[in-house]
């Protein structure tokens, strides 16, 4: 872009979530509900022995920004979920769960067209843990087209709250990923 271009937007997600309707968790359209410290929310016996939880009320809500100019670019999100309306088997010790967090991406064109430079980090706050991960990287452009990249990437994860098949990391990792 050679004149600067920007985006915004604010999205809302609810959901009614059971444990039936839960992918395995190395299902490729993985997305669990999970604690902050990467627990599944449905796990038996997460909250204390005999508890099981069936179903959760989810709600999210997110704003995010972007801006480019001259092959450079910076982007961020800033989300805000909660889950509540617990329906178990037994007691929790919670009426509802609250965690927000940001991801922030910068990039730059190092070859018009062919090399991007990247750095990029996210951060989560909540009741069961703040994970955090860092990543710097670079994308090829062979055919100096989106629809084909060649990356190289280092990761540094703290306790990181997901993993799963199509990751290169698991739940609670920690350290240097490269892929």
């Amino acid at each position: 872009h050679q004149i600067v271009a920007t985006r915004v937007g604010v999205h809302f997600t609810h959901s009614l979530e059971e444990k039936q309707s839960q992918p395995g968790t190395e299902g490729i359209e993985n997305s669990q509900i999970r604690l902050t410290d990467g627990s599944s929310i449905f796990t038996p016996n997460l909250f204390g022995e005999g508890i099981t939880v069936n179903e959760v009320d989810y709600n999210m809500m997110s704003v995010d920004a972007g801006v480019k100019y001259k092959g450079m670019s910076l982007e961020g999100e800033y989300y805000w979920r909660w889950v509540d309306d617990f329906s178990v088997v037994g007691e929790i010790p919670v009426d509802e769960l609250f965690d927000h967090g940001f991801q922030l991406q910068g990039s730059t064109m190092l070859v018009p067209s062919s090399l991007q430079a990247y750095v990029s980090g996210s951060k989560i706050f909540g009741e069961y843990g703040d994970p955090w991960d860092t990543a710097i990287g670079l994308n090829w452009f062979p055919m100096k087209r989106r629809e084909l990249r060649v990356n190289l990437q280092g990761l540094y994860l703290d306790r990181s709250p997901v993993g799963y098949a199509s990751v290169p990391f698991v739940v609670g990792g920690d350290g240097w990923v490269f892929t």
